[in-house]
């Protein structure tokens, strides 16, 4: 599917060799969010798209950035550590500390599922005997 993109964000990536760069609305729809999302993580800080006058265009980078973000969120981080994550990527070229970082906040958050997985068993067992009761209750009274 070819890219649509204003002329000049066509010539800027021409004159730049680079990968096409990608408005809000291609962006948002390649990453499977809102355009709403795409500002706010630029009002957070985590990505800066380029500008052409007022338009934002997203580069290769910017997009992995995304992805990143996105997988963040979806393994329970917050905004704050994802960023952290991210900077330190940026100033950390061997990613030492940024691994270690990384593997630090992946075992809490592992210890923290562990505790709600726990606590969601034993919740379901609860709910299973209170089920059972129930029933046995109904079952003698000719229900």
């Amino acid at each position: 599917m070819e890219t649509l993109m204003p002329d000049s964000i066509a010539t800027m990536n021409e004159a730049q060799g680079d990968e096409p760069l990608k408005s809000i609305a291609e962006a948002a729809e390649a990453l499977g969010v809102t355009q709403r999302t795409l500002r706010f993580y630029e009002d957070k800080g985590l990505i800066s798209p380029q500008r052409v006058g007022t338009m934002r265009a997203y580069s290769k980078r910017e997009m992995g950035r995304m992805l990143l973000i996105l997988r963040g969120k979806r393994l329970g981080f917050s905004i704050r550590e994802i960023g952290e994550f991210l900077a330190l990527y940026d100033e950390d070229p061997d990613q030492k500390v940024q691994a270690q970082r990384m593997l630090d906040a992946t075992q809490h958050r592992l210890a923290e599922l562990r505790q709600q997985r726990e606590a969601i068993d034993q919740t379901i067992s609860e709910l299973e005997s209170i089920e059972e009761q129930s029933r046995g209750h109904l079952t003698a009274k000719g229900e």
